[in-house]
């Protein structure tokens, strides 16, 4: 067997991720590109639904695999981490603690309430996991941060992703319309929609459809929801560590997960960087933009794993538990609205 120096083996690693990231690159810049001229479509889910139907119309060569995987891992951390910027606690907290003890609710009953549905219908732990985080917290990027933390086989993380594709796109033309039936006010509906519709960017498509001043309440109640993101995923950190003492002790081992994954610390530093005010908004644009950009890759990436022989493959369990959990953490947040409202 031939050994290869350290530098030379460092050249190949780098050489063998180049043709993913270069597709990665590709599919990012026109998924941004197409959100430049349709800012209503997410460049997450453009590039979601173009790794996906790339994956299952082509046949991707095995060179991509390097590239793929750490762009579905590595910058999908970053990108996470990024999203620290876009959070003020002082934004948060003018909320009140009403809306703020509803924000926690959601997220809290949301993924207790998944976990046990999820084991009653007989779902792995870590599947249950995958979807309480996405639909309790802020979609793709919750599975997949929860993902970069218990390390979940590759169909589930594809499958809860595509979960929030779907049921997240039903929300943005649900809610409008209930709320309107429900006679919610703006403000009360864009507070409904905020703590109810997974991801972001779908929060802004049904506060821009309530109108009025449903968006800025909307927007910022979802943010308050990816701040839960951190102790959460941190709880999950304390699982798996207690998981692998109990498995080391077994096997004769004793390594073992950090106790705070490192980009959820980073998360929180740059949430209490973003606070004290002194960022540029400069600064703060690059960053939006970088993160996004690095989130819509990692989407990419992650899509490309999806496949429709996959899909078929788990079942109709995932999918029960899906619209479950979408009924029940929007019941969730309706209650405490209607409560604090």
């Amino acid at each position: 067997m031939i050994i290869l120096p350290r530098r030379d083996r460092a050249q190949t690693s780098a050489a063998s991720i180049l043709p993913g990231l270069g597709l990665v690159l590709v599919a990012t810049a026109a998924a941004m590109l197409f959100n430049a001229l349709v800012p209503a479509v997410s460049p997450l889910l453009i590039a979601i639904l173009a790794g996906a139907l790339l994956a299952n119309t082509v046949s991707l060569p095995a060179a991509l695999t390097p590239g793929l995987a750490l762009s579905a891992k590595r910058l999908l951390r970053v990108g996470v981490a990024l999203l620290g910027l876009q959070l003020v606690l002082g934004d948060i907290f003018a909320l009140g603690w009403g809306v703020i003890a509803v924000v926690v609710a959601v997220v809290v009953l949301g993924i207790f309430g998944t976990m046990w549905l999820g084991a009653r219908l007989g779902l792995s732990w870590s599947q249950r996991v995958l979807i309480a985080c996405g639909f309790s917290i802020c979609g793709a990027a919750a599975v997949a941060a929860a993902d970069g933390v218990i390390d979940a086989e590759e169909e589930e993380t594809v499958t809860a992703i595509a979960l929030v594709v779907v049921f997240g796109t039903l929300m943005i033309l649900a809610v409008p319309l209930l709320a309107a039936a429900f006679g919610l006010g703006d403000e009360d509906a864009g507070m409904w929609a905020g703590a109810s519709i997974h991801e972001v960017a779908q929060v802004v498509a049904a506060g821009g459809a309530i109108g009025g001043g449903a968006l800025a309440v909307a927007v910022v109640v979802k943010l308050a929801r990816v701040l839960m993101l951190a102790p959460v995923l941190t709880v999950l950190g304390l699982v798996m560590r207690r998981r692998a003492v109990a498995e080391g002790a077994v096997a004769g081992e004793s390594k073992r997960p950090p106790l705070v994954p490192l980009f959820v610390a980073m998360f929180l530093a740059l949430v209490l960087v973003r606070s004290t005010g002194v960022v540029p908004d400069s600064v703060l644009d690059i960053a939006k933009f970088c993160g996004t950009a690095l989130l819509t890759a990692a989407m990419f990436a992650l899509g490309a794993g999806v496949q429709v022989a996959t899909m078929r493959k788990v079942g109709p369990r995932p999918f029960i538990l899906a619209a479950a959990a979408t009924v029940w953490v929007a019941g969730i947040a309706l209650g405490g609205v209607l409560l604090v409202g």
